[in-house]
């Protein structure tokens, strides 16, 4: 518990046009891992524009290791296919954290993360404050794919009795 700074909420909110894995459609289903790690969302039936709404939780105790996820096409009676992947790291996220900022405006940004060469994001991503929380909104572009793009929402938890930030 002592090297545990604490828990990741990742909200994996929807994919905007997934590659078609079967004939007309695909059955898509989005994995998380952080290290050892591995977390997944439901399958959505028939559906490249699918829309998860699922949070999933990750114990952070090594803030430096990037954050992959894996988009997959559920098939029932051989391997499921590969949909395409992303990663992130959490590194700005935790630095807007470690400012302990109190009663801003919801809606207030406190910085912005710019799409480049070294990230996988598909446009800026904001880390604002909302509703008393730090949260970060960003938009994965999926590698190794033609098409497809996964919207995700940061937020943190503080664990009584972790190392914290």
């Amino acid at each position: 518990m002592e090297s545990l700074l604490g828990l990741l909420r990742i909200h994996v909110q929807k994919g905007v046009n997934l590659a078609i894995r079967d004939v007309r459609s695909s059955d898509p289903y989005v994995i998380v891992k952080m290290g050892k790690q591995k977390l997944k969302t439901r399958v959505v039936k028939k559906n490249v524009n699918p829309e998860w709404n699922e949070d999933l939780t990750l114990s952070i105790a090594d803030p430096s290791l990037p954050i992959k996820i894996f988009v997959y096409d559920k098939d029932t009676f051989s391997l499921d296919d590969k949909m395409g992947e992303a990663e992130f790291e959490i590194g700005s996220f935790l630095e807007a954290l470690k400012m302990h900022l109190e009663g801003l405006p919801s809606g207030t940004i406190i910085t912005r993360v710019q799409p480049n060469r070294q990230n996988c994001l598909a446009e800026e991503s904001r880390i604002i404050w909302t509703e008393g929380k730090v949260v970060q909104n960003m938009v994965l572009r999926l590698q190794n794919v033609e098409c497809g793009e996964v919207e995700l929402q940061l937020r943190w938890i503080d664990i009584p009795g972790s190392r914290g930030l």
